[in-house]
């Protein structure tokens, strides 16, 4: 418990970011950084808007992962999904890479242990949002957020997720140079029969835990994923009454958490013919699969490379709609909600030579967080 609250401080230098941010433009609803240089190598970022108040929020941190620049130094990246609000993506866009800073410190090195330690203070710091504004703001526990993480640091790369946020490695297979599609996060979605399965086994004397409902499978009819920060309402019990919305309200109480924030960890050793990692919401991967975005990548520039999978996804989204993509485009955030959503890729490349370079101090920090339709920070999305 001492770690925990070594990791859960509060943080005294809190500041705002809004899709204003001078490192990336702004073209309509789509926000994009074409390029940029992280400690092993390049990065390109994009977000496209769907719903009125953004849900996506993503960022990129390279330089020193502790504080005090006392090392170690790498790379992080975050995708946070959000629903039902905006609020929490955004909590764990401000404190979630402060959290790992402080926890990597404490340890003095990144491991499996810190990044889990981290996921849990952003989930307890959100709760503690939820226990304040309850009274006056209740619908906020029905919000939450998926998570997913990379970091790489000593030739190692991490991946933690929460929820069906995607990452996927670029690999250069020598003996064909084709580049093939490696899926590095498990992803906690109910239309999965062994996340339906686990869900089950947690629950065995709940029938109704998972059901299939307008040909959808959902946690008590209610959400798809199983994991994520947030999401009170089904996780505490005394979050799951009046005044909460009926929808969200379940006819039983229930003892133990429906939804987890453990998130699922992989730990991949970087190789030589390791290329390229995309990280996106699932916003992307309805339109693309796995080796079709791997493939996009790595037959194009590396300039502009994020903005071009969301443009393809996009594309992707007239098409099933028998609409032109320039039609799409001027179709306004909210109602655009009804053809795709919100989407956010962030792709780093790797490149060994770039992290030898590094490893010599001449790479500065880089903090870098996605955009999108600047509004007032306190404004909870309509449910």
């Amino acid at each position: 418990m001492n770690f925990l609250r070594a990791c859960f401080q509060p943080r005294a230098n809190r500041h705002v970011h809004t899709g204003s941010d001078a490192s990336g433009r702004q073209d309509g609803l789509l926000w994009y950084k074409d390029t940029g240089q992280h400690f092993n190598g390049e990065f390109s970022m994009a977000v496209v808007q769907a719903n009125n108040l953004l849900e996506d929020q993503s960022q990129v941190e390279s330089g020193c992962l502790g504080l005090n620049d006392s090392g170690p130094y790498g790379t992080f990246v975050g995708i946070y999904d959000g629903h039902g609000g905006p609020e929490t993506s955004r909590f764990i866009n401000d404190n979630l890479f402060q959290h790992l800073k402080r926890c990597t410190s404490e340890q003095q090195t990144m491991s499996v242990e810190v990044i889990r330690k981290a996921f849990q203070a952003t989930e307890e710091g959100f709760l503690s949002i939820v226990t304040r504004r309850w009274p006056t703001q209740p619908q906020i526990a029905a919000v939450g957020s998926c998570c997913l993480v990379g970091v790489i640091c000593s030739g190692t790369l991490y991946v933690a997720n929460l929820g069906d946020s995607r990452a996927v490695l670029g690999r250069l297979v020598k003996a064909t140079g084709e580049i093939l599609a490696i899926q590095l996060s498990a992803e906690h979605n109910a239309s999965i029969e062994s996340v339906r399965q686990e869900m089950q086994s947690l629950h065995p004397d709940d029938s109704q835990i998972v059901v299939l409902k307008h040909n959808v499978w959902r946690v008590k009819g209610i959400i798809q994923i199983t994991r994520s920060i947030g999401d009170v309402y089904l996780k505490k019990s005394e979050f799951n009454r009046e005044p909460l919305y009926a929808k969200f309200r379940l006819r039983e109480p229930f003892q133990r958490p429906i939804l987890s924030a453990d998130p699922a960890i992989l730990v991949h050793p970087v190789q030589p013919q390791d290329q390229f990692i995309i990280f996106a919401s699932d916003g992307l991967w309805e339109h693309l699969s796995n080796q079709e975005a791997v493939d996009i990548v790595q037959n194009h520039p590396h300039n502009g490379i994020a903005k071009r999978l969301v443009k393809t996804a996009l594309q992707e989204a007239a098409k099933k709609r028998e609409m032109r993509y320039s039609d799409l485009k001027k179709i306004d955030r909210g109602v655009r909600r009804h053809f795709h959503d919100d989407i956010s890729v962030v792709v780093i490349f790797l490149d060994s030579d770039f992290a030898s370079r590094a490893s010599s101090g001449k790479v500065p920090n880089v903090s870098v967080k996605g955009g999108g339709i600047s509004l007032p920070r306190n404004t909870l999305a309509p449910t």
